[in-house]
């Protein structure tokens, strides 16, 4: 699966690589839950909306697809840094696995380098990875920890994410303004000051 966005001297370009004998199998599955829900799959508004949504699972969880580990260590480098390193607001869409629908928030991730560091897009990158799969926030907070943990092999990581589920917003107990915390740290960070350091600097805006 491959999608391209480009725009060139004003030009909109979308491209779509989808494997096309996945998406016609996804795509007929979902044609027969439209006619199970009693809806009438053939008028116009819902005639190419199978293939839509067959492309567009395949989109939201192409994280199953990507390696975290290969994407952190093709941007590796030496450095002799010992310093707190935090990347904070990283925006999470993921899908909940229990009823398939989204959770969205935010991720906060830090680490102290014991002789290498990373670049900062690459953090960004493997929590979407990790997001980009059928997930449960929990799992999904320690996924990033042990990803980072185990191959920057960093003093310690920390791991805080904060998300709306609209599994409570839409349906269950639909409460509108729940948010939930989970996080998780390694090292350094279950030390009460760097810990309580790492809080107060996600917490903070800067002027």
């Amino acid at each position: 699966m491959e999608i391209t966005l480009n725009n060139r001297e004003g030009a909109y370009q979308k491209i779509e690589k989808f494997d096309k004998e996945q998406t016609i199998k996804i795509a007929e599955h979902y044609h027969e839950i439209l006619k199970l829900l009693g809806e009438d799959s053939t008028r116009e508004g819902l005639l190419k909306t199978p293939l839509r949504v067959a492309k567009s699972i395949q989109f939201l969880l192409q994280g199953y697809e990507m390696d975290p580990v290969k994407i952190l260590k093709s941007a590796m480098f030496k450095e002799d840094y010992r310093q707190m390193v935090i990347v904070k607001d990283i925006e999470i869409f993921s899908l909940c696995e229990h009823h398939m629908l989204p959770f969205i928030g935010k991720a906060h991730v830090a680490y102290i380098p014991d002789g290498y560091i990373t670049g900062l897009s690459k953090i960004a990158r493997i929590v979407d990875i990790f997001a980009r799969r059928l997930q449960v926030q929990e799992r999904l907070t320690s996924q990033i920890k042990d990803c980072i943990q185990s191959t920057l092999k960093p003093l310690g990581v920390a791991v805080v994410i904060e998300a709306q589920h609209l599994c409570m917003q839409m349906r269950g107990v639909q409460k509108q303004h729940s948010i939930t915390t989970t996080s998780d740290f390694t090292g350094a960070f279950q030390k009460t000051a760097t810990r309580e350091e790492f809080i107060k600097l996600i917490s903070s805006k800067l002027s």
